[in-house]
């Protein structure tokens, strides 16, 4: 058994460069997602080898919503808050938006906007979008019994087709008995239940499992009880469904939830399937997020307000990371901390002279968005605070100014909220 505990964590540190993994590791037996037994059989392991961070072993029980039952609201920005933020910009302040909302202490709340409104691609942070469009049509079909949605999460069984082309973004399979973990992209054929594509969805962030996650949804949306449906009766629903209707049923799928659950569809929304196939056989429409409706998002959320408590504990749940940490989680002093996070990058480079593009780097466009709640657990200090980031800094490897910009905020939140003094310390 210790050598292959030692196998799987090889493949791991292999593999972790471009990952960021979520959902509680405990929470195997619940949801069918095989490689969180994987990982929590070798969670020893990748503590001690620093491929796994203090702040991503919380088992499930101790992923709460932080905002349930108390009435907040969002508060007017601050003026203070908002310059600190500000300055940490520098120069390239015009070409971010950036929200922070500070509930360490939920009844002196704290709220920074700077560009709040300024739009732009989501990226992949709009599978947020497709993740409440799911739990949304689970909640309508099932508004008053949570088992019955979890067991289509868990016994759904789902059959990659070929709304997954093409997508290079890796995803880790693993099944009871194999001797490593697999990263590899998804292919057709591929099978795992609901909750698994999901993850492949929200924590690898695959194009693929998106894609695929949105068909599925209109599936659902069709079949109602009887999903899933066989493969001949899900190709024929495809096949002989007008485009003109489908690509109504994808915005009602998608989209009419962000507006139902209160937000704004003009601020945020996810018009399209993620890969070119997706997109060739059901057209969509453009898509785009601010910051501050972004960060109203995980408000809800964090109230339980995203459809209601269950959908919005589950959806916080698939974006608390529990493998390697990438981009603004790359933070090291975010290592003690849990943190929530959903990224997307978009970037493009053209020719200029003198200037070698690179990822992250582009000089057309360098997109790259960061969705992001931190939770500090420590008594003596604990913060809990939400920050949005969008930024299209050209030229620059927007991945290491998301990383700094988190440093800088976490050392700022620290500094606002100083630890606890001790009475025993403070005796003569």
């Amino acid at each position: 058994m210790k050598n292959q505990l030692l196998r799987i964590v090889a493949l791991l540190l292999c593999s972790l460069a471009g990952s960021a993994q979520a959902y509680p590791l405990d929470a195997f037996a619940e949801t069918g997602i095989n490689r969180l037994e994987a990982y929590q059989r070798a969670e020893s392991i990748m503590l001690e080898r620093g491929t796994l961070q203090p702040g991503a072993t919380l088992p499930s029980s101790e992923i709460q919503l932080g905002l349930r039952d108390t009435g907040f609201s969002l508060p007017a920005p601050d003026a203070e808050l908002t310059a600190q933020i500000r300055e940490m910009l520098g120069s390239d302040v015009r070409d971010y938006g950036v929200s922070v909302l500070d509930i360490s202490d939920p009844t002196k709340p704290r709220l920074a906007e700077v560009n709040g409104e300024r739009a732009q691609n989501p990226g992949s942070v709009g599978k947020l979008m497709v993740a409440l469009g799911w739990f949304q049509a689970l909640a309508d079909l099932y508004p008053d019994d949570i088992d019955a949605r979890k067991r289509v999460l868990h016994d759904s069984m789902i059959t990659a087709g070929d709304f997954i082309l093409r997508d290079s973004h890796k995803v880790p399979v693993w099944k009871p008995g194999d001797p490593k973990v697999v990263w590899r992209p998804i292919e057709i054929g591929d099978t795992a239940n609901l909750w698994t594509w999901l993850d492949w969805m929200c924590s690898a962030s695959s194009n693929a499992a998106g894609s695929q996650m949105i068909a599925e949804l209109l599936l659902f949306r069709e079949f109602g009880a009887a999903y899933p449906p066989s493969p001949e009766a899900a190709a024929k629903f495809f096949a002989e469904t007008p485009k003109a209707e489908l690509t109504k049923r994808l915005a009602k799928a998608i989209q009419a939830p962000v507006t139902q659950n209160g937000l704004d569809l003009g601020k945020l929304r996810q018009g399209s399937f993620f890969t070119a196939e997706g997109k060739r056989r059901i057209p969509g429409t453009s898509s785009i997020a601010t910051s501050s409706e972004l960060l109203r998002y995980l408000t809800l959320m964090e109230q339980g307000r995203l459809v209601d408590p269950f959908s919005s504990l589950e959806i916080k749940k698939l974006i608390y990371l529990t493998d390697g940490r990438i981009r603004y989680a790359a933070s090291p002093a975010l290592d003690d901390s849990a943190v929530y996070f959903k990224s997307g990058s978009l970037y493009s480079c053209k020719p200029e002279p003198g200037y070698e593009c690179g990822k992250y780097m582009g000089n057309k466009w360098n997109f790259l968005n960061s969705a992001t709640i931190v939770e500090t657990h420590d008594p003596r200090q604990p913060l809990h605070y939400i920050v949005v980031v969008l930024s299209n800094v050209l030229k620059k490897n927007s991945a290491e100014e998301h990383m700094t910009l988190a440093t800088n905020i976490h050392r700022l939140m620290e500094k606002l909220h100083p630890p606890a003094v001790s009475t025993s310390a403070l005796a003569p």
